[in-house]
């Protein structure tokens, strides 16, 4: 059975998130009414990671298996036909062997968390930006953040709800950069905790402002305990950028 590999990018603000639910929209059910409609099959699109509700995407990786051999071109464009008027786009579609899977074969997963720093409000990014209003030391930031590169037990950055089974993760790396009133933070791992990088992005806020010295993020990782850490910062900051394999 032919399989495709999907490049998708949504705005996760009308979403209960990826994953198929039954107490609102997913972005996942969006894709698989889709493929419906084109193929009159129902298939389970598979994802390289489940974002939560209201968490964008750039580059989330998919993929699905339907009975027909179709030109990539022809999916991808039927299914963006089909998916209107739902803000979800299908990048790009590529045949790919049976030994693909767009969670487990992937190596890495990139991730932004946007913050605008400024008073006055959000017009044009509501919902696409976490807004601070305090002034932020985006080189704090950074040198704080540099604690959680490499692998840690991150149970002081992992939400209640995780379901992982350990909580051992290898962070690769950390940025944090200002460009004018936006300030970016980037990381790359093979995976990531339930909530650990909007964790992580609400505790260098503490950093930012000056609530938190860069020793504090250090100790918090250490503490392995979450009230340890700062804050979860919301969820419409949060981009999966891409995927590698």
């Amino acid at each position: 059975m032919p399989r495709y590999k999907l490049v998708v990018e949504y705005d996760g603000t009308p979403f209960v998130g990826w994953q198929r639910q039954d107490n609102g929209p997913s972005v996942q059910a969006a894709l698989e009414d889709a493929v419906l409609r084109f193929c009159n099959e129902r298939v389970n699109v598979f994802g390289a990671g489940r974002t939560d509700s209201g968490v964008h995407a750039l580059g989330q990786v998919a993929h699905i298996d339907i009975s027909r051999e179709f030109p990539a071109d022809t999916v991808r464009d039927a299914l963006n036909a089909h998916l209107r008027p739902a803000p979800v786009s299908v990048l790009s579609v590529e045949r790919v062997g049976d030994d693909f899977h767009s969670r487990f074969s992937a190596n890495r997963r990139d991730y932004l968390y946007r913050i605008i720093n400024r008073r006055a409000p959000l017009a044009l990014m509501r919902n696409r930006a976490w807004q601070v209003l305090a002034p932020l030391d985006a080189g704090a930031m950074h040198a704080a953040a540099q604690a959680l590169v490499g692998k840690h037990d991150f149970t002081s950055f992992r939400a209640a709800a995780c379901q992982a089974d350990s909580p051992l993760k290898t962070l690769d790396s950390i940025a944090v950069a200002r460009d004018g009133e936006e300030i970016h933070i980037t990381l790359s791992a093979r995976s990531f905790l339930h909530s650990q990088v909007r964790i992580i992005a609400g505790t260098l806020r503490n950093v930012g402002e000056g609530r938190w010295v860069a020793t504090k993020v250090a100790a918090a990782l250490a503490a392995c305990d979450r009230v340890a850490a700062g804050p979860t910062a919301p969820p419409y900051g949060l981009y999966l950028v891409q995927v590698g394999y």
